[in-house]
């Protein structure tokens, strides 16, 4: 993949929508914030027929975690007829346990892109929004948050009960959780500020898709 190309690209792109959204808000402190939550929003839509299959996968996957358990004890002996009867559950239902990877392998060239822009924008600079003191350095607030966020997206997919998947789920996710908070740290806010509305937009999508997934079981009951 040409990053070269990618990360002018995305600085063009940025810039383009600061300068449209800068005729609306006039002043650096709205606008430039403003540019980013829209950014993290066109991005999203781009990518959201990945990742409502990547939901849609994953919450197939947690409500098949009761029959994978009976598979997996009915075959213990016998874990190659465990595995093979176990992928034809998950074929027969939709759920694909690789659909996860590819919108996070797609997300880490955008963040890294992303990392390029705000760090090549002389513009940001002193700019406050929220209570963000200024875009271009740290904020420990909005460290924090990307914990935060990151931690309810990932706990809103895990599979529930007290299994081991669920167990070992639950704490990937809180070392996922305290990684982000300690790189978000060390970066500048404006990127950490995407990371945070990237995540709660997942999270109101993760949780409308789970809503809708209710509706029609209890419709179809």
């Amino acid at each position: 993949m040409n990053f070269s190309f990618l990360n002018n690209t995305f600085v063009q792109f940025f810039e383009f929508v600061h300068q449209s959204i800068s005729l609306i808000f006039p002043s650096k402190n709205v606008s430039y914030g403003m540019a980013i939550i829209l950014v993290t929003v066109i991005i999203r839509l781009i990518l959201l027929p990945l990742n409502i299959k990547q939901t849609k996968s994953s919450i197939a996957m947690n409500e098949l975690q009761p029959e994978t358990k009976k598979i997996q004890d009915k075959y213990k002996n016998d874990p190659q007829k465990a595995q093979q009867e176990i992928m034809k559950l998950y074929k027969e239902k939709g759920a694909n346990p690789l659909s996860g990877c590819l919108p996070m392998l797609i997300q880490w060239p955008i963040f890294i892109a992303l990392y390029y822009v705000f760090n090549n924008l002389q513009g940001i600079s002193g700019v406050h929004f929220l209570w963000i003191n200024d875009l271009a350095k740290r904020d420990i607030v909005l460290a924090v948050l990307s914990g935060i966020t990151t931690y309810f997206s990932g706990a809103l997919m895990m599979p529930a009960g007290n299994s081991a998947q669920a167990k070992q789920s639950a704490t990937m996710n809180i070392s996922m959780s305290v990684f982000m908070i300690f790189i978000s740290w060390s970066l500048r806010s404006a990127l950490v500020l995407y990371w945070v509305v990237n995540n709660l937009i997942q999270i109101a999508q993760t949780l409308v898709m789970k809503k809708m997934g209710i509706h029609k079981s209890t419709k179809n009951a």
